[in-house]
């Protein structure tokens, strides 16, 4: 497909993915946050669980909730689905645009594991299933009836999977397939247990018969999964632009860190929601700082800086040689890879003078992440990696 064509198609469906993807998560934002405020008074209807008053734009709102169902169904019922479906579908097709049409820079690596094209996507494709049918199996296994364990096997699940993803694509294409799977059991959550079990109580209720409370109580499970996940997952659809985070040797552990503090976070702001304070909302902060100011000097300090001999030392020469042979079939005025009709963030290495520029981004992307080359296609080796990144270090000299 031509570069530019799929240019639109990535900027298109990174604009639709977005809108719908705000409209979903601020749907479950609120809900999550309407069901911990509700407060039980004298008075409410038989089967209310509480009530909530807010008010916004200029004018008040008053919101019950019912454990189970009204005794009537109301005229006009919304339902929330159509979100999260579009946040799935969106998401997916500019997965394929960018990781599928361009699987060959984006997403394999075959450093990491030497297949090709058709079967690299085949392998995502089984994992984004498998991910969802695995995530299903332990909701439904004795451990969904236990919130702490079921936690710790759902977060073994994901960090699993990114291991896994780590050793089978890029860096990059591993990162956004964690995030596509935790996206992939959050929609199949709405589609296959939340609006379905709504459709049963709503059916029930039609045909006269009282709608069973467990499913009500299935579908908050997975809406309250679906709330935890969202923050590490926001996370993980933006990392590609940030090659510290992927392109790491440990990725998938940085995945687990991601995956903690999302956590932690949305606690206190549910603890809070729901009326909590003191010790049981002191120590949420303090732990996601602290994690995530470790995170950092983690991702950031160079633990595996080599000492080069002074005999396998480059001038500017030499550096200008090694991204010439390397870099410049993407960053150059007009780029030879197919997947590219202009130079990548419009950056160009036509001169040692390119080079001494855009010498920061070359050190992070070319040494301390291994980012670049995508998909390390010209076999970039690590010694020339090293001679760059010494060169760079030195101060750039001629």
């Amino acid at each position: 497909m031509d570069a530019a064509v799929l240019d639109w198609a990535n900027l298109l469906l990174r604009w639709v993915h977005v809108i719908v993807g705000i409209a979903w998560i601020g749907s479950s934002f609120f809900f999550i946050w309407l069901d911990l405020s509700l407060n039980k008074r004298e008075g409410l209807p038989d089967g209310v669980a509480g009530e909530t008053w807010m008010v916004h734009g200029g004018g008040f709102y008053h919101a019950q909730k019912y454990l189970v169902a009204p005794e009537q169904l109301p005229e006009h019922l919304h339902w929330f689905k159509w979100e999260s479906y579009a946040t799935w579908i969106s998401g997916f097709c500019l997965m394929a645009v960018i990781y599928y049409f361009g699987a060959e820079s984006f997403l394999i690596d075959r450093q990491t594991l030497d297949v090709g094209p058709a079967a690299a996507i085949a392998i995502s494709l089984a994992m984004l299933a498998v991910s969802w049918v695995v995530y299903d199996l332990i909701c439904r296994s004795p451990l969904g009836n236990s919130t702490g364990p079921l936690a710790v096997a759902v977060f073994v699940l994901v960090v699993g999977a990114a291991f896994l993803f780590s050793n089978v694509f890029s860096g990059r294409a591993a990162f956004v397939h964690v995030g596509a799977m935790i996206g992939t059991i959050m929609s199949a959550n709405v589609f296959f247990i939340i609006i379905p079990n709504q459709k049963k109580t709503v059916a029930a209720m039609l045909a006269g018969k009282a709608p069973d409370a467990v499913w009500g109580m299935q579908a908050k499970q997975r809406s309250t999964h679906n709330n935890y996940l969202t923050l590490p997952v926001l996370l993980m659809m933006i990392s590609n632009h940030y090659p510290m985070t992927f392109g790491h040797e440990y990725n998938w552990l940085i995945v687990a860190v991601v995956l903690i503090i999302g956590g932690v976070v949305r606690d206190w702001f549910n603890t809070r929601n729901a009326g909590g304070g003191g010790s049981r909302t002191a120590w949420q902060w303090p732990l996601a700082t602290v994690l995530t100011v470790g995170l950092a000097v983690f991702v950031s300090v160079p633990w595996n800086v080599e000492t080069l001999d002074e005999e396998k030392m480059v001038d500017a020469d030499g550096a200008f040689a090694i991204v010439q042979t390397h870099c410049v079939s993407c960053h150059a005025t007009e780029p030879i890879n197919p997947d590219f009709d202009a130079p990548p963030g419009g950056v160009v290495f036509e001169s040692v003078d390119h080079l001494r520029t855009h010498a920061v981004r070359i050190l992070a992307q070319t040494v301390t992440s291994q980012a670049m080359p995508l998909g390390n296609t010209s076999e970039m080796t690590e010694l020339e990696r090293q001679q760059i990144g010494a060169w760079i270090r030195a101060g750039q000299p001629d």
